[in-house]
């Protein structure tokens, strides 16, 4: 992982929307100015390069590194040594060894048979999902640390003006509160529970009434404790999304790009990304069947 000036593509695009940057996918000197400004907040060299340190920071994959950032803003999988592969219905789940961490393939088979993501097609279909909204199942925790810029980007509804947005910007906190407060089961704005309840897992589980159905779909109290959703079940939380929206039988509906296509809309409420996952779902399809 290496980005610069002149740097193209979806992860440039996602760079650009981290910073609050035009999401344009060109690493140009708007997104250099932006970089050596955010590694300058956070005690980096602010050389405008955007290392795998750096990447990590910001898209929220680690919060333990050497530099020093402001908040957390992903929490930790926690990491067993990996026991032996169990099968289920046929699936060729050791083929997807060096594909997925070990960590992740320990969990499929249980969280497969509970979710009903018991075919090459379906599981295919999740993982494909999976895998890109978690930057590689890295990501367990949504990373809401925007800039104003962003913020008046893709929270309009919220930010009228720059004036708001520039109270708000950098703190995940008071953002998820304000965005997710009132809504989804959540209290209003003053309680707290839209930072309590923002987005985790692999398929970023939101809002308390999910947080609180999963927490009756698994039998653990997941309320109480949120950050069961991140460090515990990333995956069945996900799993426990595809199979409430109906998703693991529209995989159903065959390998075709549209199929994806058609999940991604539901998952993603648009087509971010579409090319990574249709990759990721021929690759993860290829190797179960």
């Amino acid at each position: 992982m290496l980005l610069k000036n002149g740097s193209q593509g979806e992860d440039v695009k996602q760079l650009q929307i981290k910073l609050g940057v035009d999401p344009i996918g060109k690493f140009g000197p708007k997104t250099e100015a932006a970089v050596k400004a955010w590694q300058s907040e956070h005690g980096l060299t602010a050389d405008g390069i955007v290392g795998p340190k750096t990447w990590d920071v910001i898209m929220g994959i680690n919060d333990q590194v050497t530099e020093q950032v402001s908040a957390p803003v992903s929490a930790p999988i926690v990491i067993t040594e990996p026991a032996p592969i169990k099968s289920i219905g046929g699936l060729k789940l050791e083929n997807l060894k060096g594909h997925i961490p070990d960590t992740v393939i320990a969990q499929i088979p249980d969280t497969a048979s509970k979710f009903e993501l018991n075919t090459p097609l379906r599981l295919a279909h999740f993982l494909a999902q999976c895998g890109h909204e978690s930057g590689g199942f890295k990501l367990v925790q949504e990373n809401l640390n925007y800039g104003a810029k962003g913020l008046l980007g893709l929270f309009g509804k919220y930010f009228k003006d720059a004036g708001k947005a520039a109270l708000y910007e950098r703190k995940p906190e008071k953002i998820a509160n304000l965005i997710y407060g009132g809504r989804m089961g959540n209290g209003p704005e003053p309680t707290g529970e839209g930072w309590k309840y923002h987005g985790r897992g692999f398929i970023q589980l939101t809002g308390k009434d999910n947080y609180s159905a999963f927490s009756k779909s698994i039998g653990e109290d997941c309320v109480g404790n949120p950050d069961l959703v991140a460090t515990k079940y990333p995956l069945a939380s996900a799993a426990w999304f595809f199979n409430k929206n109906g998703l693991h039988k529209l995989a159903d509906g065959g390998a075709t790009d549209a199929v994806v296509t058609s999940i991604t809309k539901r998952v993603n409420g648009g087509v971010i990304g579409l090319p990574d996952r249709i990759k990721h779902f021929k690759e993860f399809y290829s190797l179960l069947s």
